[in-house]
């Protein structure tokens, strides 16, 4: 049976991923208004597809739109931070237990491998840039991997602002956040699950108080 080639990105997703992109990294900073006009001309794409990149965007928490204002870029606060903590505390515990569940069953793991190979190379080239993404991309991965079709809509929307916030919390050291991801594919690897969901809450939780100390006094309190 011949492979299905992947479907290409719309105009919509091509432009709410580099609107996105322009968020996480700051050039759209904080309370900033996005006209659809001059991201139409920014982009190289009609207005259309930017009016339903923005609805998206606004969907995802990265963007606040209001009839007199438009469209601007949210200001994240710390209490945001901390419920984005809370939420990865439920279900990053179970993407975990669920890839490690699968490769328990057999499933290769070969692309989480990939994953971390990226994240790994990157933090050993102190690529700053290129951490966030590769982050993300793993903890993409993990979901994916357990094969949970809502589990992994349901994570889809806070990948992007869990990229957002390991872009703003750089200061911590990226050797110690390799190390726990390296602990925790290691035993989703060996198809243990209650290990890989402890590693998870561990992993998750000993992130937050550094990173809401970090960004205390740069963002607002709520």
């Amino acid at each position: 049976m011949a492979v299905q080639a992947e479907a290409p990105a719309s105009s919509a997703d091509t432009a709410r991923e580099r609107i996105r992109e322009l968020i996480i990294s700051g050039d759209f900073a904080p309370g900033s208004r996005l006209r659809e006009r001059d991201l139409s001309q920014t982009l190289a794409v009609s207005r259309v597809p930017v009016r339903e990149a923005l609805q998206q965007l606004e969907a995802e928490g990265f963007i606040d739109a209001s009839p007199r204002r438009g469209a601007t870029v949210k200001q994240i606060t710390l209490r945001d931070v901390n419920e984005l903590f809370e939420v990865r505390l439920s279900l990053e515990v179970l993407a975990a237990r669920l890839a490690a569940q699968a490769a328990a069953r057999g499933q290769p793991a070969s692309r989480l491998q990939q994953m971390m190979d990226q994240a790994e190379e990157a933090t050993l080239r102190h690529d700053h840039a290129q951490i966030p993404l590769s982050n993300t991309a793993l903890h993409a991965e993990i979901v994916a991997m357990g094969g949970n079709s809502l589990l992994e809509s349901s994570m889809k929307p806070l990948l992007g602002r869990m990229q957002w916030l390991f872009t703003l919390t750089g200061h911590r050291d990226p050797q110690v956040q390799c190390a726990e991801h390296l602990s925790l594919c290691q035993a989703i690897y060996d198809g243990k699950p209650d290990l890989a969901a402890a590693l998870a809450f561990a992993h998750v939780e000993l992130g937050r108080e550094p990173s809401l100390q970090g960004l205390a006094g740069r963002l607002p309190e709520s």
